[in-house]
């Protein structure tokens, strides 16, 4: 696994918004990769509860993608997967902080001839706010033009709010929220089968088509610095934990979120 970043890597990724990595995992890392995340998914998809895309399979949403969470929580060759701290340390380097908890991983699957994902935010979602929050996206198949890959609106995590703008069927609502960002030029990241993009959880983001007969798979996670507090919002905090807090608390619950890397004091 190619873990190490340059100084010019942290550059890029902290103006930009985004960063791509080439050959993030070698062959028969891969390989694991895929074989784990296939299983992950076939045992999540015995529980349909858990995917909130499905209620309607021919709702434009649920042809977007399959969208599998928490795969870590019910799969011991995940949570090995996702629990490295060096996926953490290479989080928390790009993010500029000094500790990264996993707040979710998930396993997305763009079905052949599937819909675009429409230009959106990740933080407004979650139940903490961060402008330091960063999530993986490792591809494993080649995600290319054809296909859907990641599309980009470089440096709009500098001026982002945390304001809720949801992910509809029409690829620019963004615009409604923010319309300077329509004068930005979308970046494309075609990303090959191995390689990884890490990008900020506040950086306007999509996907294009899939206009292949292929399914597009990616396995993602998204990470919290540590200290991150509660913001109110459930999201994919379980009933009784959510219930527990009051806004403002720390989210700290190893078993919920768990704490994967920390930087050693000097």
């Amino acid at each position: 696994m190619k873990t190490e970043v340059s100084a010019q890597q942290i550059e890029q990724y902290r103006q930009q918004g985004f960063l791509l990595i080439e050959g993030f995992l070698e062959a028969g890392e891969l390989q694991h990769w895929r074989e784990v995340t296939e299983d992950a998914i076939r045992l999540r998809l015995r529980d349909t509860t858990i995917l909130n895309n499905q209620a309607n399979p021919d709702s434009f949403y649920a042809q977007v993608f399959t969208q599998c969470l928490r795969l870590a929580d019910i799969h011991p060759g995940m949570a090995e997967l996702m629990f490295d701290e060096r996926l953490g340390r290479l989080a928390g380097t790009l993010a500029g902080v000094d500790g990264i908890r996993i707040w979710h991983d998930q396993a997305l699957v763009k079905p052949p001839y599937g819909n675009h994902t429409a230009f959106h935010l990740d933080n407004p979602f979650w139940s903490f706010h961060s402008r330091n929050s960063i999530s993986m996206w490792v591809a494993l198949d080649d995600a290319s033009l054809a296909n859907g890959c990641l599309w980009y609106l470089p440096g709009t995590h500098l001026n982002a709010t945390f304001q809720l703008v949801g992910i509809g069927e029409n690829l620019g609502d963004i615009f409604k929220a923010y319309p300077e960002w329509r004068k930005i030029k979308a970046v494309p990241a075609p990303c090959p089968a191995g390689s990884v993009v890490f990008h900020n959880s506040l950086i306007a983001h999509g996907a294009g088509v899939n206009m292949t007969p292929y399914p597009r798979r990616a396995m993602t996670c998204a990470y919290m610095p540590d200290g991150s507090t509660f913001n109110g919002t459930q999201n994919v905090l379980p009933d009784d934990y959510f219930n527990s807090l009051t806004v403002g608390d720390i989210l700290n619950d190893d078993r919920i979120n768990r704490l994967i890397w920390r930087r050693e004091s000097i």
